[in-house]
Order: structure tokens, then sequence, then C-alpha cells
């Protein structure tokens, strides 16, 4: 069988599976991370995007020289960029404001127009990412409206690909699932399949604090009611569709500090360049091990790259700016020239 690929398309999926020696050396558990970076686009999402626009496609709801509109964290974005890119379609992205600068720039050198709408609002304000996608669609002339959160050709995607591709590198050797929910296919997909192979199994959804989903879990309503946080692409202010909480069996809630240091503490202790939802996932399967008593194997799924987050978790400044760190903690800080002067002046040099 030839070696080659016939496009960057092909090239979606079957990413590795490692164990994690360092950080998780003190529990009684293993623990596994899927690392989605190793996709073309960087992320998790690059599978959903071939699903949502072959999809389409069939339907006939998206036809050559169309534009696709989708209001995304930017990881479902640049999957779907690049996947349009290579067919000839042109996008028209929807962000919020807290989405990093590496983002939007990718976004953008793909050719697809980015427009930034504010965090924060209400998803019944006209400003509301969403509500703002789904007016561009509505007046953009051949147009298809990905509808990542709604669409379910998004976790059919994890359940007919995803999932058995987890089950067969984990030799059927898997106690617990653990993920986040932004649009919720990804857990849904992959939780419903794994169940049906091993009723056993136990899905977990890491939730940030701020997100409604571990109310609606829990509760069947909201108690908290929605707030800001800075971790992106997970967590929600209302139900997707894709989110099917039957195939979850606990949640666990994590802090935007919890995520962040161990965004860092992945990248220190093993060589994991992941971004902070990745760090969440892994915190709430490290909370959720601490519960249990007997030996289990867990596998956490770690959506996308670090690299996004250069301006962001690996910026000292900005981690100190959010009180993630101190100054003490990470060391002496230089933001210009003249502190490394007058640095080489302290210490003689």
């Amino acid at each position: 069988m030839s070696k080659i690929k016939n496009s960057i398309i092909e090239t979606i999926g079957n990413t590795p599976i490692i164990k994690l020696n360092s950080i998780t050396k003190d529990s009684i558990h293993e623990y596994y991370v899927k690392l989605e970076y190793f996709n073309p686009g960087g992320s998790v999402k690059d599978r959903i995007a071939v699903a949502l626009i072959e999809g389409a496609e069939k339907r006939g709801e998206l036809k050559p020289g169309g534009t696709i509109v989708e209001a995304t964290s930017g990881n479902t974005g640049l999957g779907l960029a690049f996947v349009a890119a290579s067919k000839g379609y042109k996008c028209i992205f929807i962000m919020p404001d807290k989405i990093s600068e590496e983002k939007r720039a990718i976004l953008a050198a793909f050719g697809a127009k980015v427009l930034i709408t504010p965090t924060g609002v209400e998803p019944t304000d006209p400003r509301y990412y969403v509500n703002v996608a789904k007016k561009i669609a509505d007046n953009t002339p051949n147009c298809f409206y990905a509808n990542q959160y709604h669409n379910i050709d998004n976790r059919e995607r994890h359940y007919r690909s995803t999932g058995p591709e987890i089950w067969e590198q984990m030799d059927g050797k898997i106690d617990v699932f653990v993920g986040g929910a932004g649009t919720g296919g990804t857990i849904s997909g992959v939780g419903r399949y794994l169940k049906e192979k091993n009723p056993n199994v136990k899905i977990v959804c890491a939730d940030p604090v701020g997100s409604i989903l571990y109310d609606l879990f829990y509760h069947k309503k909201v108690i908290d009611p929605p707030a800001s946080y800075k971790v992106e692409g997970v967590g929600e202010d209302f139900l997707p569709e894709n989110v099917e909480l039957k195939y979850m069996d606990d949640f666990e809630k994590v802090t935007d500090k919890e995520s962040f240091l161990m965004t860092r503490e992945l990248i220190q202790k093993e060589s994991l360049c992941v971004g902070p939802s990745s760090a969440m996932a892994l915190v709430g399967a490290i909370n959720y091990g601490k519960k249990i008593k007997e030996k289990k194997r867990f596998l956490v799924m770690l959506p996308d790259s670090g690299k996004a987050y250069l301006s962001k978790a690996f910026n000292n400044k900005w981690m100190i700016d959010n009180g993630f760190l101190t100054a003490d903690e990470i060391g002496k800080v230089f933001n210009k020239i003249e502190d490394f002067q007058n640095y080489y002046k302290e210490i003689g040099i």
C-alpha cells in the first residue's frame, strides 16, 4: 500500500497515545494521554472539520466556491480553514475576544476573514459570537453555517472514528476516559463508543469553573450562573446538542489557575507542549483518580498544542497579571533590555 497521501486531509487521525511518567508518578493509577496536536491543523477539531464539510457537500448544503461561516474558539476554525483551503472554499469566522492572538493570526494566514465579538455577553445578546455567526450566515450567498455545537456530524465523527481508534490503541484496556466538553462532540461520541464496547468504562468530563455543564449534569438546571474564565474551547454557557450527558458518569470542576499551572508543568516534566484545555482535562483526571482506591487505567484527551498560547500560558507577564503566578514563583522577570542590563550590574557582569 502506498505511503504517499493524496492530500493533507488524509493525514488526520491516528494520533499517538503515550504514558505519563513524571506528573502522575505518585498515583496508584496509570495515566495515558492522546496527543491531538499531531493532527495537521494542530488539534482534535481537524477530525470534525472534515466531517462537517463533507457532510454538507453530500447534502448539497455546500457548493463549489461557497463560503463556510462558523463561531469558533479557534481550533475548529483552523481545522475548517485548512480543509476549506484544500477544497477551494472561503471562510468567515467569528471569535470571542478572549481568544489568543496566535489563533487569530493563523486563521487570517489561511485567508479567512475573522470577526471578534465581546466575551461575557449573554447567549441572548445579539453580540454573542454564535448569534453573530448565524446573522452573517443568513446574509451571505452560497453559504454553509457549520454549526459545530448542534451539527451532529460532529459527535458522529468521534463515534465512528476517534472512539474505535482509542479502543484499538488501548487494546480495550481502559477504565476511565477523561475529556473536556466545548461542543461536546468528542466526549459524547467517544463516550458512546467506549460504553458500547464496555459499559463499565467511566466517562468523566472536566469542566472549567464558570461553565454551566456541571450544574446541568448534577442538578438538571443552572445553580451557579455562567461566569467568564480564561481557558479556551471548553465549558459552555448553554447546552449544545452535541453534549449528550447520558454518556457521562461524572464531572470534575477545574479552576483557571489549576489549568494554566498544569500547562507549564506538562511541558517541563513530560515534554508535552499542550494548551490549557488539555491541562484542565488532566487536572480533572488526577482529581477524579484521588477518589478511586483501586488501580485504574486512565486515558485523557489532550485536544491541542500549546504553541497557540505563547502569549498567554507561556507568557510570564500574562500569568502574573492574571494572578496565576507571582514574580517570586517564576524568578526574575525581564520585560525590557534595561532590566537585563541592571541585572548584569547587580551580579557583577
